[in-house]
């Protein structure tokens, strides 16, 4: 018989059963899930027996580094262990019955894929957590350990200003859900048709309302970046856009982060990206590899934040 969530999840962490985006965690819980990953951090060996006898799936339709060595790590740093499935889900069989499978055997279920609709539809059959380690749509764990790192080196991120420039992808969406929640002033630098999902722009400038900070959508990634405390950018193309490479690559040719255009954020910003980083075209190495740069602090904050969240969930 499949394990119930019931049984699995502390009550007294994440009510949500599953992760498939980034509101799935009330303001509330993010804000518990980025101390919790500060505890982790500072003290791992408090929690290395927590998931003792846990278990986790991974389900990786794309390649990955940081998310899935980060997850493997996680969990068998806190006691327990994964097995990993790569390739795509739901071509042998209906997604409902890989989840009703899978369900019996491991305590949760941790995807990489190509269409949120795969996210959806193993979490509707799954009787245990889904967690999206990245979708067409979202990607939340990315944007945890982002607002974790943001902290760690801002302390008060209220009242701050983060620019993104490049694409409106998941990405983005996940940047905006999580930083206007912070109190954190958001404005994004996209070419002329690749701005982020209108739907997912009116949940975040709702939420930037109550939460008092605001979200701005520019075509010019000097007036997003102007002032900016942090300055964030993400590959041109992703992976499954292959085919628009060398459109995407004159598009977005000035947006480009270089010194040029960083000198126009803040004179003490930090840089940001998810990586991997396609060096020479949305990133110079002057800026990457600067002392400005915190990509190699997030690429870590990965581990802590999605401990965190496991602690919560399983």
């Amino acid at each position: 018989m499949a394990t119930t969530r019931t049984a699995l999840r502390n009550p007294a962490k994440i009510a949500a059963s599953d992760i498939k985006g980034d509101l799935d965690l009330s303001r509330e819980e993010l804000l518990q899930l980025l101390d919790l990953a500060k505890s982790v951090k500072a003290n791992p060996t408090r929690y290395a027996r927590s998931l003792n006898g846990r278990y986790l799936t991974l389900l990786f339709e794309k390649p990955s580094l940081r998310t899935r060595l980060t997850f493997e790590l996680a969990i068998k740093q806190l006691g327990g262990d994964a097995v990993v499935s790569t390739g795509p889900i739901g071509d042998r069989e209906p997604i409902k019955d890989v989840a009703r499978n899978l369900d019996r055997w491991t305590n949760g279920i941790v995807a990489r894929v190509f269409s949120h609709q795969t996210i959806e539809e193993l979490a509707r059959w799954s009787s245990v957590p889904v967690i999206n380690a990245l979708s067409d749509l979202y990607h939340p764990c990315q944007a945890f350990a982002d607002m974790f790192t943001l902290q760690e080196h801002f302390d008060n991120v209220r009242g701050m200003k983060l620019a993104y420039i490049g694409d409106g992808n998941n990405v983005a969406h996940s940047l905006l859900l999580n930083a206007v929640r912070l109190g954190i002033h958001v404005s994004l630098g996209c070419p002329q048709g690749y701005e982020p999902n209108a739907g997912i722009v009116a949940q975040a400038k709702a939420l930037a309302e109550v939460c008092g900070s605001s979200v701005e959508i520019t075509h010019s990634p000097e007036q997003a970046i102007a002032g900016a405390h942090a300055v964030y950018t993400d590959v041109w193309a992703s992976m499954g856009q292959e085919s628009e490479k060398e459109q995407r690559r004159v598009v977005f040719a000035p947006f480009q982060i270089n010194a040029e255009l960083f000198v126009k954020a803040d004179s003490e910003a930090v840089f940001l990206h998810c990586l991997p980083a396609k060096r020479g075209e949305e990133v110079t190495d002057e800026v990457i590899d600067s002392p400005q740069s915190i990509v190699f602090d997030q690429a870590e904050n990965r581990l802590h934040v999605q401990k965190a969240l496991l602690l919560g969930l399983l």
